[in-house]
């Protein structure tokens, strides 16, 4: 059996992802679609807005064949990192191929941009040295230093453009055997913010959401068992997951720690331990907090990565000592239909790493981080929610009924 592989966030599932399933599946002319999800917190340092089981539970029912978990080591990253992980997670299932969306739906322009940056990589880095220096967030001076080698291949300034060349990159670097395809993006954009059709994204989904509850319009965007999967979720723990439920937790860490110590953990650097002790006392909510903070080189996005790993008290130390391995310690098998059981029976035994389904059975060194994320992640629930959800982390892996 052939396998190719998506990577995905699922936040939720909509009809733009059964697109890409679907198309996915016939552009690489496989018998078994595997998908690598974040978990408890995403790439753009955001909780998920339901857990990853009903996610999976969602994606399953909507003809992907295997589900497994991108560790957090990876998952809420710079999109380097981010696609580094997601691609080397893949890899050990022995996808043949991956297949994200774009804009142009073209996987030539990505392969002539990799061939231009690695040709012209001196006058690249030098360039992007530069800007950063002056004070440029990153995706701003990887755009200036992209015009300073003449790339003009590719608009890298879309989201799903920049995620498509880090999986491209990652693909090269590693020297996969695998082959980078992609399919065109319909209708919505990714950062959207309102419902125009019923194909969607996730951005304008979860406003409604938030705005209207399950209104006409949010739940025309979602598949049949998406749908069934959120209001599930949503029943069970009474609400949904979104910043502001963890604003005291978080406003609590920076208070109760010293800049030294903020120091410490992943993300906080160049001095923004001091920028965060002088403005939280301020701030009233997050968004508030965020426009406190925000300047031309810490943007939302990265200012919320690190709201993520001072929430998690992940440090620089134990996120070091997953980069840079040649292939991740471990798998976390979330869910599978029986097209995946078949390849995961058949293909198993040249799995390299050990394939966990539950935390009974976790190393504890190897996964400790995924599972204090989890442990957080529904701590903005009653305690008698926590510990019913909790559970579904000591189950077997979802099957397709």
């Amino acid at each position: 059996m052939k396998a190719s592989g998506l990577i995905v966030e699922y936040n939720p599932f909509h009809f733009g992802h059964l697109h890409h399933v679907k198309e996915a599946k016939k552009k690489a002319n496989v018998d078994c679609i595997i998908a690598v999800m974040s978990g408890s917190f995403l790439q753009r340092g955001e909780p998920a807005i339901v857990d990853k089981f009903h996610r999976t539970k969602a994606a399953i029912s909507s003809g992907v064949d295997i589900v497994i978990e991108l560790p957090y080591a990876y998952a809420v990253q710079s999109s380097e990192l981010f696609a580094e992980g997601a691609v080397k997670s893949l890899a050990q299932m022995g996808v043949n191929s991956i297949c994200f969306g774009s804009e142009s739906g073209n996987i030539e322009p990505f392969l002539k941009a990799y061939t231009v940056i690695e040709k012209n990589k001196p006058d690249y880095e030098y360039a992007l040295q530069k800007q950063l220096n002056k004070g440029d967030s990153f995706p701003v001076a990887s755009q200036k230093a992209y015009q300073a080698i003449d790339l003009t291949e590719i608009d890298l300034l879309q989201p799903n453009n920049i995620l498509g060349f880090s999986y491209v990159n990652a693909i090269k670097h590693l020297n996969l055997p695998i082959t980078p395809l992609t399919i065109q993006r319909i209708q919505s954009g990714y950062h959207d913010q309102e419902i125009d059709t019923h194909i969607a994204s996730a951005t304008s989904i979860r406003k409604e959401f938030m705005t209207n509850g399950f209104s006409n319009k949010m739940t025309s965007t979602l598949p049949v068992e998406s749908l069934q999967q959120f209001k599930k979720y949503y029943q069970t723990a009474g609400e949904i997951h979104d910043w502001e439920k963890y604003f005291p937790l978080l406003r609590y860490q920076v208070l109760s720690q010293e800049p030294e110590q903020l120091s410490t953990i992943h993300g906080v650097d160049e001095g923004l331990e001091y920028r965060l002790k002088r403005t939280v006392k301020q701030a009233e909510s997050i968004e508030h907090w965020l426009s406190l903070i925000k300047t031309k080189r810490y943007t939302q996005t990265r200012l919320q990565r690190c709201f993520v790993h001072i929430l998690t008290n992940t440090t620089k130390q134990s996120i070091q000592q997953f980069i840079g391995l040649e292939s991740l310690p471990y798998i976390r098998l979330l869910g599978m239909s029986k097209t995946g059981q078949s390849y995961l029976n058949s293909y198993k035994k040249n799995v390299e790493v050990p394939i966990y389904t539950g935390l009974n059975k976790f190393n504890k060194t190897a996964l400790h981080l995924d599972e204090k994320a989890q442990e957080i992640y529904y701590t903005s629930l009653p305690i008698p929610i926590q510990h019913s959800l909790k559970k579904q982390e000591f189950k077997l892996p979802i099957m397709d009924e």
